[in-house]
């Protein structure tokens, strides 16, 4: 079982399919990037009223915030004003942080 996010039932099959493809080398590896970008779910960026107000939910202060995200109050503190946009892996757990609370970084 795929643990991808896709958009839709269908675009699970189109990429499916695809990735299919790409392994016999119908498809080059460019072509396979544009399904994945096409088909997969993005991870939803976050406003900086947002990252505070999911801080907040969880009731834990910036220091402690970063601990559990394993970065510095800093960069929290950076988040919470909009001068730095989180990315990548800080922004995934954000995101799970915001669905499931703190207790699944514990």
């Amino acid at each position: 079982m795929s643990k991808k996010k896709y958009k839709s039932d269908v675009m699970q099959s189109i990429h499916e399919s695809a990735a299919a493809l790409h392994k016999v080398g119908a498809i080059d590896k460019a072509t396979m990037k544009a399904f994945d970008v096409s088909c997969i779910a993005q991870t939803p960026q976050l406003e900086a009223a947002q990252i505070k107000k999911i801080r907040e939910s969880v009731k834990v202060s910036q220091p402690v915030f970063a601990i559990y995200l394993n970065t510095s109050e800093s960069t929290v503190q950076k988040w919470e004003a909009g001068t730095k946009k989180p990315s990548g892996m800080a922004l995934k757990l954000l995101n799970i942080v915001n669905k499931h609370g703190l207790t699944v970084l514990a």
